[in-house]
Order: structure tokens, then sequence, then C-alpha cells
């Protein structure tokens, strides 16, 4: 039985570094001929993540994010009118995809993603065959979820540009628990990295912190899709609201049974739920921390770049001792 590990279960190695100032870092990469983030961070397409404010807010600082789907054409071409940069917004592979894929490339939208939690799928194979065929290479397609780096080289092979890795692992998904299937996210981006596809790794699910998302580039991630760490800001949808003197807002699951029956109006095998969190304020604080965390993490490695990063990183293992000790531990007090 193969061994899987998770972001806990490993810690990076600090090596020589001759890096005097965060500023020699350069943590960016491009997503596509035409397009470099400077941060390597993509906001969740979920309905209480990304519409327009959280897209705006994403491409000043660097990053990208996702409009999402839960809704109808005309409500989501209407978001993509409102924003600038590079415009990016998700589909389906069944029903209206492909009406809805049109309608938003001729609103200027250039990256589709087809967000679909099982990705290594029939219906996904031919959504991105047809998406292929109608656009050629006017647009950046976006694909996953997929776990296994057979499912990332179908998919690469099918017509993806960049690919979602990783199923189970988001802070409200219960797909593992539900279902039984699932693989740990790390394992999956590391497994993933020995693709021989030119398709652009982006792993989504599990990344709690900033160290994680060091971890996942170094083990060959080229980008992060974060969901919760993005959610409860002054820029995510929804209401703040109040309860017990503290500021909160909802974080849902798109396969919770309350987005599925405000989306469709029903709900059929939910795998997520739907919770409240803290209020956290501009989301553009949260993304200028987790950038400089990022750059301390390259510097840790003694990289300037991220194909330095992974060429230069070292992998170690921990015991459930040594992540006590990894922690804020004075709270265990």
């Amino acid at each position: 039985m193969k061994e899987s590990l998770s972001f806990d279960d490993v810690l990076l190695e600090p090596k020589y570094s001759d890096i005097k100032s965060r500023d020699e870092v350069d943590i960016g990469n491009h997503l596509s001929e035409t397009a470099y983030l400077d941060l390597p961070v993509i906001s969740s397409p979920m309905d209480t993540v990304t519409e327009d404010e959280m897209s705006w807010a994403m491409y000043d600082e660097g990053g990208l994010g996702v409009v999402h789907r839960y809704n109808t054409i005309e409500e989501q071409v209407a978001l993509v009118k409102k924003r600038r940069g590079f415009l990016a917004a998700a589909i389906g592979a069944t029903g209206d995809y492909h009406e809805r894929a049109m309608a938003l490339f001729d609103t200027g939208v250039n990256y589709l993603c087809l967000d679909v939690a099982h990705g290594h799928h029939v219906l996904v194979k031919n959504a991105l065959k047809a998406l292929r065929d109608a656009f050629g290479d006017k647009v950046h397609l976006m694909a996953g979820n997929v776990a296994t780096l057979e499912a990332f080289n179908d998919l690469a092979d099918w017509g993806a540009d960049s690919i979602r890795v990783g199923i189970g692992g988001g802070s409200i998904c219960s797909t593992r628990v539900n279902t039984g299937h699932g693989v740990p996210t790390f394992q999956s981006v590391y497994d993933c990295s020995y693709s021989d596809r030119d398709a652009k790794i982006i792993a989504d699910g599990g990344v709690r912190n900033s160290g994680d998302i060091v971890k996942a580039l170094a083990a060959g991630a080229d980008f992060v899709m974060l969901g919760s760490m993005l959610a409860g800001t002054d820029e995510s949808p929804g209401e703040i609201f109040t309860s017990g003197n503290k500021k909160y807002k909802v974080y849902r699951g798109m396969a919770s049974r309350s987005a599925q029956l405000d989306w469709r109006g029903k709900s059929s095998s939910p795998e997520g739920i739907s919770t409240t969190i803290p209020y956290k304020g501009p989301v553009s604080d949260i993304l200028r921390d987790i950038g400089g965390n990022i750059r301390s993490g390259f510097s840790y490695t003694g990289a300037r770049d991220l194909r330095e990063l992974q060429s230069k990183a070292i992998f170690i293992s921990q015991t459930s001792a040594s992540q006590i000790e990894s922690s804020t531990h004075i709270l265990r007090r």
C-alpha cells in the first residue's frame, strides 16, 4: 500500500542563503505567455470567495481571481464586465457550459476554468476537446480537479493549459468522508510534478497557511488556489453579520447542501458544508502577508525564484511530536 504525505507530514530543510533582502526574491510565475502573476495565488471560484471585487483585489496584488459559475450566464457576464486585468471565470462541463463559455469569451474572458470536483472524467474530456476546437489557442483552459499523475497527464493531453491538483482537501469539503476517495494534496502535487507535460500545476485544497503554500510550490506547484484563507474579507461575496459582539461572514463548499439548493434548486449527494468564519477586513492585507511570507520561505532555501526553490528544496518528514514543536506550542501549555 502506498504511503501518502500531507503538508503537516513534511518540512523544508533550511539551506545556505546569500539573499540579503526579500526584495531580491521573485515569487512570480507565468500562467501563460501573456500573463505573469507577481503573486502565485489564485482565488477559488466559489460563491463566497470570488466575484468582481475579489477579482479586482487579486489583480491589484499580482494574483488572479476566477469568478464563480453559480449563477445565470447573464449574471456572470455582468460580474465579468465590471473588472480589469486578466479576466478569468469558471464554467462547468455539462448543460450550458458551451453557451456560457462563448458569452464569457465575447465579454473579454480569456481564462476559462472548467470547475469540476472529479476532473478525470469523460465529461471533462469531451468539454475540453469541444472548447479547444471552438477557441483554439485564444483562451487558456484551466481544468480539474485531479489527484494523480495519470489524471494530470490525461487532462493535459485533452487540452488543459493548467490543472487544479487536489481532491477532498478543502476545509469545507467532505468528499473523503462521504465517498472514501482522495489523496493528500501535498502528495498529489508531488506526484504530478513528475509529469513531462507543459500544463501548469495549481495546488488546490488543504492549504491553510503560507508555510503550506511554500511547501506546495517547492513540491512542484506553479500556483496555489485559495478559498478559506481569502474568505471572510471585505472583497468576498456575502454580508457581514454580528454575533456575540464579533463579526462573521458565510463560507461554504459549492457541493454543500445549501449551495446546491441556492444555485440549482435541489441537493443530491452533498460533499461539503456551510459555515461561518470571522470577518478579516481587507483581503489586500492578507495577500501582502502571504507574499512576504512566501519570499521568506524562498530565502530559507536560498532561492531567488520558483525554479531555484524547486531545484534546491529538500523535504524531511516530521513525527507527531515534531508537528507539535513546529506549531506555536506555548498555546498547548
